[in-house]
């Protein structure tokens, strides 16, 4: 008997309008750059340029501060918290309602497949929407005071492994907080961000209220050290985070910083192994491993590590890579080029410093950005693999004798973003979570969501927390902020 093949299952790119090129959205209008500087952002999975993206300078930055200045002091904090909810009801319903439209221009962006930005991305996206809208009329009651002011004027920078929830995750509570928003997308997914835009305009948001500035790295500086900016949200790797730590450390803004992580993902000997296996697979490869909470280190209890390889080595061998836009494919492709070139550079060194490399049989297209699933045995906590974030589909395999080795393990990392463990018993599971030093910790799942739920990290993975009313608070205060 022949082995079961899936056919061919292409999604339509036709519901994607993308335009040729776009603009910068400033005041609620779509603008050129002053400079008329622009650059191209490609589909990752076969070069193919999708638009020309408007280049904001320092002279657009403070065009588009400005204006959420203006919007925030004539409009949105004088407006009723019930009637600010009521746009972001409307914004989460249009989203809803071209959800088709953001999944296949964010695949196409980003590489993501199709699948996951369909059953995801975009679902939780207009979640997170749904979820503020309700606190928007109810801040007295979120443990903020009696009177919780917002904060002004709030400058956000997303990355690129989940452009539209990351920018649902900054943009739902700011406005719901009351709160106006300058924000960057990053330089190489900046599509859905700009339909985003359009779903403001169609919702009727006032003019202001949000704006969308496209760039490099360079882009986000010049909004990071605006002096009319009261806050920064960012998510991004450590690095850019320390630097806008310490860009913002003479000022009065706060931060809210989202960070990099080297997750553990610790499986017992008495865990339901076929389960386990299950949340491995989706916990590194799920979004090719982009994901800054990915468990990229699993530690297994001795005595059950050769069961858990061999079942996992099966499982990788079904994992299907290629195009995104495929309803079949499991593993689109790696986001960029610097990306790509950063997780081989990482990998060879897990090679040169003895780990033991394994990859199912693929065949990776030829045109476009791939790496194979891959798993590395024969890792010591010194690999480069064991302890930097590697931002790929490349897990790295480590064993463990007792339940205080495997904390040790986990917790030897310079990150604190989450964890995952696996066993039946509940009594251990609660005391591993309690010995374990991350900010989120699954419990026999791994890579779950909610918007009522809390996210992120201590130590290098970042400050405060994004999600629920933790949130909430880091775009409150108990006084209002005026910047002289």
């Amino acid at each position: 008997m022949s082995d079961f093949e899936y056919a061919s299952a292409p999604e339509s790119r036709a519901i994607a309008n993308i335009e040729s090129n776009y603009g910068l959205f400033i005041g609620g209008k779509f603008v050129q750059p002053k400079k008329g500087k622009s650059f191209n952002t490609i589909n990752p999975a076969t070069e193919e340029v999708l638009s020309k993206i408007g280049y904001a300078d320092k002279s657009d930055i403070d065009a588009a501060v400005k204006s959420a200045r203006s919007a925030y002091l004539k409009v949105w904090s004088k407006m009723p918290a019930k009637e600010r909810g009521k746009y972001l009801f409307r914004i989460a319903r249009i989203m809803q309602e071209r959800a088709r439209e953001f999944a296949v221009v964010e695949t196409l962006d980003n590489g993501k497949p199709i699948r996951e930005s369909r059953d995801t991305d975009i679902p939780l996206a207009a979640a997170h929407f749904f979820y503020h809208a309700g606190w928007a009329d109810k801040l007295e009651f979120a443990g903020f005071g009696s009177k919780p002011k917002s904060l002004g004027v709030v400058g956000q920078v997303i990355p690129w492994n989940f452009p539209l929830l990351m920018l649902a995750w900054k943009i739902a509570p700011a406005l719901a907080a009351g709160n106006t928003v300058v924000l960057k997308p990053a330089e190489t997914t900046p599509l859905t961000a700009l339909l985003f835009a359009e779903v403001c305009q169609q919702a009727g948001l006032p003019e202001g209220v949000v704006n969308i500035v496209t760039g490099d790295g360079v882009t986000g500086a010049a909004l990071v050290n605006h002096p009319d900016i009261n806050k920064i949200a960012f998510t991004g790797s450590t690095e850019v985070g320390k630097s806008i730590a310490r860009a913002i450390s003479g000022s009065k803004k706060t931060a809210t910083l989202e960070l990099g992580g080297k997750a553990a993902n610790i499986v017992f000997d008495d865990a339901a192994i076929d389960e386990a296996v299950e949340g491995i697979v989706n916990g590194i490869f799920f979004n090719q491993g982009h994901v800054c909470c990915a468990g990229s280190r699993l530690i297994l209890q001795e005595n059950v590590a050769e069961e858990v390889l061999d079942k996992l080595k099966k499982r990788m061998s079904l994992i299907r890579v290629g195009d995104p836009m495929d309803k079949n494919t499991d593993l689109g492709a790696i986001n960029s080029k610097e990306q790509l070139n950063k997780i081989n550079e990482i990998s060879n060194a897990g090679d040169k410093e003895g780990a033991n490399r394994w990859s199912p049989e693929v065949k990776l297209p030829s045109k476009g950005f791939w790496f194979p699933p891959t798993i590395f045995t024969g890792v010591t906590q010194s690999h480069r693999i064991a302890r930097e974030e590697i931002f790929g589909p490349v897990l790295s395999v480590l064993t463990f004798r007792t339940p205080a080795e495997a904390i040790e393990k986990a917790n030897n990392t310079m990150y604190g973003l989450s964890a995952g463990i696996w066993s039946d018993k509940g009594s251990k599971v609660l005391w591993a979570a309690k010995q374990l030093k991350a900010g989120v910790i699954w419990s026999n799942t791994f890579n779950k969501f909610d918007p009522a739920s809390p996210f992120g990290g201590y130590k290098e993975s970042g400050w405060g927390r994004e999600g629920g009313r933790h949130g909430l608070s880091g775009y409150l205060t108990a006084e209002a902020k005026v910047n002289k």
